[in-house]
This record gives structure tokens, sequence and C-alpha cells, in this order.
């Protein structure tokens, strides 16, 4: 059984920053594509950012481009989300996710989903 557990959110000020992890289990994790979703209050839930299962390939929402990292560490069963200048509207419940293919933008694609850990940001 797949399970995936996030980890890292909390409270940060605007311009400020904090690292997402999600720890992995039940899966071949070195052959899986990673991603990152997030879901604001009243608000449909969002792709944030993907890395390919080899960690060489990232791809990110245009309203994170610049401001956030995706990254995997494949002996650790880990991947990480770095986000940097951290904007009120960023707050969310973030979550993270194993897809079925790369690069995907789509819910549908990702097959197994975390709990979440809830980010907020404020101004």
């Amino acid at each position: 059984q797949v399970q995936l557990v996030e980890s890292g959110g909390g409270l940060a000020q605007a311009g400020g920053s904090l690292r997402l992890s999600c720890a992995a289990s039940g899966l071949t994790f070195s052959s899986t594509s990673m991603g990152w979703f997030r879901q604001a209050p009243g608000k449909e839930r969002e792709f944030v950012a993907a890395v390919s299962w080899t960690g060489r390939s990232t791809y990110y929402s245009d309203s994170v481009k610049g401001r956030f990292t995706i990254s995997r560490d494949n002996a650790k069963n880990t991947v990480y989300l770095q986000m940097n200048s951290l904007k009120p509207e960023d707050t969310a419940v973030y979550y993270c996710a194993a897809s079925r293919s790369y690069p995907s933008t789509r819910l549908s694609d990702f097959h197994s989903w975390g709990q979440g850990t809830q980010v907020t940001v404020s101004s």
C-alpha cells in the first residue's frame, strides 16, 4: 500500500522560506515521478511542481516558477519542495502525489496522495 507523508508546513512571513518533505513507502520510488499540489480554502486543488523519476527534469506552475524548487532523494524515498519568497497567496494545504506519467499537471495522472500539510503565509 502506497503511503505518502508530508511534513515541514507551518507559518511563515511574506518573503520567507519553508521546506516541505514527503516520505514515500509502498512503491518503487526511484521509478516514480512525483509532484506537489496545493489547495486553498474555497478553491480547487492546483498543480505546483513535478519531478521526473531520475530528478533530472522538473516542471512548475507559472505562479511558483523561480520561487519554488522541487527535488528528490531516491536513497531516502523523499521528495522536497523548497519554497522561497513566499507570498500570502501561497497559503494552502500542500499535498505530494505519485504520478503515472511525466510531465503532467492533471490530478487524474496522480494515483496516490498524502494527507497534506498546511502552509500559512502572513503579510
